[in-house]
């Protein structure tokens, strides 16, 4: 590992700081392991901590299961198996059914053919493909238990992480179809770049 975690007791006193205040968000739950390894920059955990507090771990316009959820879907995109991991198992402490748990992986998942295909047409510069269907099936984003706003928020977030601009673009219609604010859909974009940045130096660390 490039980078190893920095022990609570060995911390120095700025870091065991931020991890008393990480800890006192947390209340009796077990720090994720990943805070650890932030713990190599500090300017960075301080940063990571504040918007994972105001972004993820608590209620906003959007509730605290809505984030996990979110937070579930960008860590699988990001392929960061301790923050899906954690993930997996706050949306089961919020109430997801572990089934709800997999429909989340595969809304996410999914997006990943829509993206590829209007991201292609939108890219060729050509209007050759204008107008030809997708031909590509998609159930998964409609026979799923989870509620259509909480599929559309997924959608945004990991549309926006893969830069698909029409599936962005058309998502965000959805969702303002389904009544959602521009405030819960910002919110999700700021919760989704908060867990895909830690995801990241987390990647890069390992």
């Amino acid at each position: 590992m490039l980078l190893q975690p920095v022990d609570v007791a060995n911390a120095p006193e700025g870091i065991a700081k931020l991890y008393g205040r990480v800890q006192e968000m947390l209340g009796e739950e077990e720090m994720p392991a990943p805070f650890l390894v932030y713990g190599n920059v500090e300017a960075f955990l301080k940063d990571f901590y504040m918007n994972f507090k105001k972004f993820v771990y608590s209620d906003g316009a959007i509730d605290s299961k809505t984030r996990a959820a979110i937070g579930l879907s960008v860590a699988a995109h990001a392929k960061s198996k301790q923050w899906t991991d954690y993930f997996a198992k706050r949306c089961v402490a919020l109430r997801f059914s572990e089934a709800q748990v997999a429909e989340i992986l595969a809304i996410a998942a999914t997006n990943y053919m829509y993206n590829t295909f209007f991201k292609f047409r939108d890219l060729s510069g050509s209007d050759l493909f204008e107008g030809m269907g997708v031909g590509l099936r998609a159930h998964t984003f409609s026979n799923t238990s989870l509620d259509d706003s909480l599929i559309e928020l997924i959608n945004i977030a990991i549309s926006d992480l893969n830069a698909c601009k029409p599936c962005t673009s058309g998502h965000v219609e959805k969702a303002k179809k389904l009544g959602l604010s521009k405030e819960q859909m910002l919110e999700t974009i700021q919760c989704a770049s908060t867990i895909y940045a830690g995801a990241q130096f987390l990647n890069a660390a390992s």
